[in-house]
């Protein structure tokens, strides 16, 4: 194994480590579950970092790690989308990460926040419906006489999306004010 191989899987676990921890500084409002935390903030890094490969890795790594500290699973294909495929759909944000790579080079900060926005936009977005399936699927009794997807996408999107526009914000001063950290050597 090269050395930047081994240096790749080395930040997977500390940023999986310190995605775990951000989870748990949260502000959770909801008995149900869910909480806006930075818990993308670790994967957005590694995939604009290392790549989706990376980022998916992350992320999936993160799920199961939370789902080892006490998840609710009422069902194992709740728990792969709540916590495997939830958390690894946010690696997808490393789409962006030749024209993040090209716009640190030229020195555009205003390039490198666009596409750490649209980067944690995609990878949000696809958390948000990977919680939202799981929450009409298997959660549908809290809906009571509603509709149940109305119910989850905006129970879901209560929490997830200011939980991706934190991200957003975050991801794009760290990367503008230190783009060197896209650098893997």
């Amino acid at each position: 194994m090269n050395n930047k191989k081994l240096l790749m899987l080395v930040e997977i676990a500390i940023f999986a480590g310190i995605g775990l921890v951000l989870d748990q500084i949260s502000f959770k409002f909801w008995a149900q579950g869910g909480s806006i935390s930075f818990v993308m903030l670790p994967i957005l890094i590694m995939a604009v970092r290392w790549g989706i490969l990376a980022g998916i890795t992350t992320g999936l790594l993160i799920g199961v790690l939370q789902m080892s500290f006490g998840a609710y699973i009422l069902h194992w294909v709740q728990a792969l989308l709540d916590y495997g495929v939830a958390f690894s759909v946010v690696g997808l944000a490393g789409i962006f990460r030749k024209q993040i790579l090209r716009a640190a080079h030229e020195v555009n900060k205003k390039n490198i926040t666009l596409y750490i926005v649209l980067g944690i936009v995609v990878g949000g977005l696809l958390r948000y419906a990977a919680h939202a399936i799981a929450g009409a699927v298997f959660f549908s009794e809290y809906a009571g006489d509603q509709n149940v997807w109305l119910y989850t996408i905006i129970y879901n999107g209560s929490y997830m999306i200011p939980a991706i526009i934190l991200t957003a914000i975050v991801g794009s001063l760290i990367f503008t004010a230190a783009p060197r950290l896209l650098q893997t050597k």
